[in-house]
């Protein structure tokens, strides 16, 4: 494994970070950092020579990644980041149990900081989870969920918490998949199912209650004639400046819009399938009070 990095002010990531994104496979990782106005971006690579075409492209710098890199790169200063009234999440070192007592009525999820695959601080799978949890609040337990481009497997891991019984993650990335399942074993969540996959050829087996796909626009769009056996999508990893492109392409798939919530470059999108009126549990989504909110 190889890691990639590059520092940058933001008019270049913003020329750059479609292309970048294409290379990593939506696993491009931007970071900001308080007091500083250049972005850090980190790709993980498989292999050298994917690594050295990013610096011939790009530029930058890598680095030979060691076999403990993921206790390696754990940060020790994370604060838990909560995920509306059911779910918090920490990175291992980042809470201390004493810490963890004002949360007893939450769930608890720690996701090792994991460089490129994803702890829920990044704002696309942050805004992915708080649609997750908003739609799933007044749900029964025993839906379903696939989570493509799966990452750390937070999404998939945060959807068993949140009550759903048929789980599964997919990534094209087998060092993502290992990273997920080592992340259900450390929170000892059972029935989560991750697979090694091509998002491009994935075909659903059976109906499923909810899809989430943080990935990248092009890819969204390419993907989305596969989505729409789903009742409902959480879609995110879309810049801002591609929200009327993937708008319209819901619109010819007979997508709703139910929601787009914007932070700071990023865009997430909550949609679901045109004449799907009520939850798998027979009620309306709690969503800003169980009725359709306004278009934003």
């Amino acid at each position: 494994m190889y890691l990639w990095r590059k520092r940058a002010e933001l008019h270049w990531v913003e020329a750059h970070a479609d292309l970048l994104q294409a290379h990593a496979h939506g696993q491009l990782v931007i970071v900001r950092k308080p007091g500083f106005k250049r972005l850090e971006l980190e790709i993980v690579c498989r292999s050298r020579s994917d690594s050295s075409a990013l610096l011939k492209e790009f530029g930058g710098r890598i680095e030979a990644l060691p076999r403990n890199w993921l206790e390696r790169f754990t940060r020790a200063d994370s604060k838990p980041i909560k995920i509306g009234k059911r779910l918090f999440l920490s990175s291992v070192g980042g809470t201390l149990v004493s810490r963890l007592s004002r949360y007893k009525d939450r769930s608890h999820i720690i996701i090792p900081a994991s460089l490129a695959f994803g702890t829920g601080e990044h704002v696309t799978t942050a805004m992915s989870l708080r649609f997750l949890e908003q739609l799933t609040r007044r749900w029964k337990p025993g839906w379903s969920l696939v989570d493509l481009g799966t990452g750390s497997g937070i999404l998939a891991l945060a959807a068993k918490c949140f009550g759903a019984d048929r789980v599964t993650g997919i990534d094209n990335d087998p060092a993502a998949i290992s990273v997920a399942e080592s992340n259900a074993r450390l929170n000892k969540i059972r029935g989560a199912t991750f697979q090694l996959g091509d998002v491009r050829k994935w075909k659903s087996a059976q109906k499923t209650d909810v899809i989430t796909a943080n990935l990248y626009s092009d890819l969204l769009i390419e993907i989305l004639p596969k989505l729409g056996d789903s009742d409902w999508l959480i879609l995110s990893g879309i810049l801002c400046s591609q929200q009327d492109e993937l708008a319209r392409a819901l619109r010819r798939k007979h997508l709703d819009t139910i929601r787009m919530k914007p932070r700071g470059k990023w865009i997430a999108i909550l949609a679901r399938r045109s004449g799907t009126l009520q939850s798998p549990d027979d009620e309306p989504a709690n969503f800003c009070g169980g009725r359709r909110p306004p278009l934003q």
